[in-house]
């Protein structure tokens, strides 16, 4: 499907009384579903599909050993769309989340934007947030890690 139909697709539903909209074909699957006035976007790719990029961070120093934490012990939470990633609901505000604040499973981590739709993204763990892997505005794929979380 290119990016010119996907967007007719979604401004089609947003318009209509549908709330779900399941698309599949033998390179994809897509499920569009509206959810608090706003569209979600879910997108499988049958075939395996290599792991998306890590976003590229400066390099810095090793951190103390007490203050490693291993990916064993942390909870990833991935983009579940394609889109910009902002960390706080407009500039005016404060970030939904910091490193080091406590979350609940449903709070509003962050909001992801495609094509003038802004998706709140909810946590699905509650614990510690341990490390936020993406910058206000950058753009993310589907599935790209945004958050580290310990349980």
């Amino acid at each position: 499907m290119k990016i010119d139909q996907l967007k007719q697709v979604l401004e089609m539903l947003d318009q209509s009384s549908v709330n779900e909209l399941s698309l599949e074909t033998d390179t994809y699957k897509l499920k569009l579903k509206k959810q608090n006035d706003s569209v979600v976007v879910s997108h499988q790719a049958p075939a395996p599909v290599a792991a998306p990029a890590q976003p590229v961070a400066p390099v810095a120093e090793a951190a103390p050993e007490e203050n490693v934490v291993s990916e064993a012990d942390t909870v990833t939470i991935n983009a579940l769309m394609v889109g910009t990633f902002y960390s706080r609901p407009n500039p005016d505000k404060p970030s939904f989340v910091k490193v080091g604040d406590q979350i609940e499973v449903g709070q509003v981590i962050c909001v992801l934007e495609a094509m003038k739709l802004f998706n709140n993204l909810n946590s699905e763990v509650a614990g510690t947030v341990v490390e936020i892997l993406v910058a206000d505005g950058d753009l993310v794929e589907f599935g790209q890690p945004l958050f580290r979380i310990r349980p």
